[in-house]
This record gives structure tokens, sequence and C-alpha cells, in this order.
């Protein structure tokens, strides 16, 4: 993963942070029936998606992975806000988490560190040709 992909990762984080914030907050007012308050914390949940899917650098392979995973949880936001599906937000949680989390640990990372990740990966692809 190239600086291109990441560019500000504290900002990526922050960003997936606010999108859990935002679905966590639609859990919360789905159930009390405050479609408004739902309504409102799902479309900046989308929001944040979109600003997450606009700093691809599609140049990079895995920001295709990540535009095709965005591209699905804005359906299931907009699903889940169209039927008030609590099942449907609380589903996107723990992806959303494994994202931040996968991010926070590459910004945690060396440039070394994640140069070898790189080449290694890249001998796995050619292997596999």
């Amino acid at each position: 993963i190239g600086s291109g992909l990441v560019g500000s990762e504290m900002c990526i984080r922050d960003r997936y942070m606010e999108a859990e914030r935002q679905l966590n907050r639609a859990s919360y007012y789905i159930p009390l029936k405050n479609y408004e308050e739902t309504n409102k914390a799902l479309i900046k949940a989308q929001d944040v998606i979109n600003a997450l899917r606009s700093c691809l650098d599609m140049k990079i392979p895995v920001s295709k992975n990540l535009d095709s995973l965005y591209e699905y949880f804005n359906r299931e936001i907009v699903e889940a806000n169209i039927k008030k599906d609590k099942a449907k937000v609380d589903a996107l949680l723990p992806m959303i988490a494994e994202l931040r989390e996968a991010f926070a640990e590459i910004n945690s990372m060396s440039r070394e560190q994640m140069e070898a990740q790189e080449k290694a990966a890249q001998s796995a692809m050619q292997e596999q040709a």
C-alpha cells in the first residue's frame, strides 16, 4: 500500500470513527422510532463513506477493493434508512471497525515495514500466476 492510498492516515481513521459514531447513533434511534435522528445519522454516515471513497487512488490495486466495499456500505446504509433496519446498521459496524483498525496498523508501520509487505504481496501474486 503506497502513500497515495492513505494520504493522511489520521484523517482516514477519524472518518472511520465518525462513520461508526453515526451508525451507532442510528442504531440507537431506530428502536426509539426517532426516524428524523435516524435519517440524519445515516445520511451523515453516507457522507463520510463518500468522503473516504473520494480519497481513493484508483491506480493502487487495493483501492478498487475498497471502492467496492464503500459502495456496498452505501447500499446497505440506504436500505437500512428506507426500512429503518437496525440489524443492517449493526452489521456494518464491525466491518468499519476492522477497516479503521487496519488503517491504524498501517499508520503505525515504518516505511520499511510497508515496503517489505508490498514486496511480499507482489511475490505471492507472482507465484500464483
